[in-house]
């Protein structure tokens, strides 16, 4: 559904220092300096995964998505969705795909989410019975009943996603390009945006490229991730795998019923939290059976937990480099 191959963008950069001097110097000459947002990057995404698109802050995620959805033009390199190259904005093409960006909105401030609905129904030559059938399906889907015929200036910023991704998945696109679409909004809200990507994955057999910071987003959405740093890719494959290589230990969560010594608990595996009654300790994985053990014979035990490092962490990590080979994970295609 989606190929990128040696993909790259750069810009050139205006610089100018502080001051009176250097502003009337730049009108005779403007030093420039050439930036590469993304930097011969390659992939390719099958027809309905869902897969995470990751990367720090100025990492060349967003300048991504938009060359994917024909809002920016590749310097070198090649790009197809669903068969079309984005640069051209065919018709049939945009009515392939969507972006939904969650800094940006679409619905108009003063009029209800109806009347966007409308607008885009117009725009997007969707016929009436399948405007008023996808309607009711992600009306009910995200509980849109009591939203559509307030003005969008009345409605909390939960409400106003919900209705964001009503509007922008009207026409049934095949390709979601989903760009922080739970920044802002509290824990419950983000759940419900959540399941109702995935059930719109699973009902219309739609393909999701996901960027997000917010880490849960990926571990409840994403089973695949591609993480790009400086523009360049240094990871393509199985969410899973990644925890794996670059944390390759568990985390054993401990509620005791009395203090014990941290001498006792360094015995087990690197303290990590200490507190009178909770203990975390991350021990190798394959040490992971024999810890447990001594920890069920040794200590004054009430509640046990394993489980997988942060992936805060996961992510911290490689991007400071404490993996050098990550990079090396083979790109893969549908997962």
């Amino acid at each position: 559904m989606i190929d990128v191959t040696q993909l790259r963008k750069t810009y050139r950069v205006h610089q100018r220092e502080p001051g009176l001097k250097a502003a009337l110097r730049s009108l005779l000459r403007r030093p420039t300096e050439e930036v590469r947002a993304v930097d011969g990057i390659s992939f390719h995404i099958g027809d309905g995964e869902r897969v995470g698109f990751l990367g720090p802050n100025g990492a060349g995620k967003t300048t991504t998505l938009k060359m994917l959805a024909g809002l920016l033009h590749p310097s070198a390199g090649t790009v197809a969705v669903d068969g079309f190259r984005p640069q051209e904005r065919q018709r049939a093409f945009l009515k392939t795909i969507t972006l939904v960006m969650g800094q940006k909105q679409q619905l108009l401030w003063d009029l209800p989410p109806s009347e966007t609905f409308l607008l885009n129904r117009a725009l997007y030559d969707v016929p009436e019975t399948e405007f008023r059938e996808t309607l009711g399906e992600l009306t009910q889907l995200l509980e849109l009943q009591s939203l559509v015929s307030k003005p969008t200036r009345q409605l909390s910023l939960g409400e106003r996603m919900k209705c964001e991704l009503a509007a922008a998945l009207l026409h049934r696109p095949k390709v979601l390009f989903l760009d922080e679409p739970t920044i802002g909004l509290d824990v419950a809200m983000q759940a419900v945006v959540r399941d109702f990507i995935r059930a719109y994955n699973e009902r219309f057999g739609a393909t999701v490229l996901l960027t997000s910071h917010d880490m849960d987003d990926v571990a409840a959405l994403c089973p695949r991730v591609i993480v790009i740093d400086h523009g360049r890719l240094i990871w393509d494959g199985a969410l899973e795998d990644l925890v794996k290589k670059v944390q390759p230990h568990k985390q054993i969560r401990l509620r005791l019923s009395r203090p014990v010594d941290a001498s006792d608990l360094a015995r087990l595996g690197r303290v990590v939290e200490h507190t009178a009654t909770a203990v975390a300790l991350q021990v190798p994985q394959s040490e992971l059976q024999a810890v447990v053990a001594q920890v069920l014979s040794a200590l004054p035990l009430v509640d046990l937990t394993v489980e997988d490092p942060p992936l805060e962490e996961v992510m911290r990590d490689l991007f400071a480099g404490a993996v050098p080979d990550a990079g090396a994970a083979p790109a893969q295609g549908a997962a």
